[in-house]
């Protein structure tokens, strides 16, 4: 999809080549990424570079690094807004807006806030499935929202909450 933006727009301007990059690119990209998002650094990076060849072809940020232009274009990397997202699907269960299929549970802890219990596996296990549970959206999922701040996690709306996390990434 990427290159065939690529190839049938001409006009390399930030704001066309944003809009076009959000909905045609990124959007396939991103479709239900808290359930498949990849763990593998090499996946990862696949699908990071989707993203730094397209902001590249953006008129006046070919001589930027990649940082650097996400930052100019106020944008975060793929792998952090999979991140983001997991974080929000999170809340999203532990307030009751979405339901909770993957039994997740929570504990209230008055001076770390709400956390979220990672389950347990059996430590027998082969290996094989010990990184199917390390990579599975209940343990990856709850691992990341562990490491808010009490204050970020018990913001009671949804607004508030996705404020207070893009804070504090």
């Amino acid at each position: 999809m990427a290159s065939w933006v690529l190839s049938a727009f001409s006009d390399r301007s930030s704001v066309v080549m944003l809009t076009l990059y959000k909905s045609m690119v990124r959007s396939r990209l991103e479709y239900c990424c808290p359930v498949w998002n990849p763990t593998k650094i090499s996946d990862i990076k696949k699908l990071d570079n989707v993203q730094r060849c397209f902001i590249r072809k953006i008129a006046g940020l070919k001589d930027m690094s990649y940082w650097d232009r996400l930052r100019k274009l106020n944008m975060m990397s793929l792998q952090r807004r999979r991140e983001r997202y997991c974080i929000i699907q999170v809340w999203k269960i532990a307030n009751g807006h979405a339901p909770n299929d993957v039994e997740m549970q929570f504990k209230h802890h008055p001076r770390l806030g709400i956390k979220a219990l990672i389950p347990q596996i059996n430590t027998k296990a082969q290996l094989s499935i010990r990184s199917d549970y390390d990579s599975s959206f209940g343990v990856r999922a709850a691992q990341l929202w562990n490491i808010l701040p009490s204050d970020v996690s018990r913001l009671s709306s949804l607004e508030s909450f996705k404020i207070g996390l893009g804070k504090f990434l």
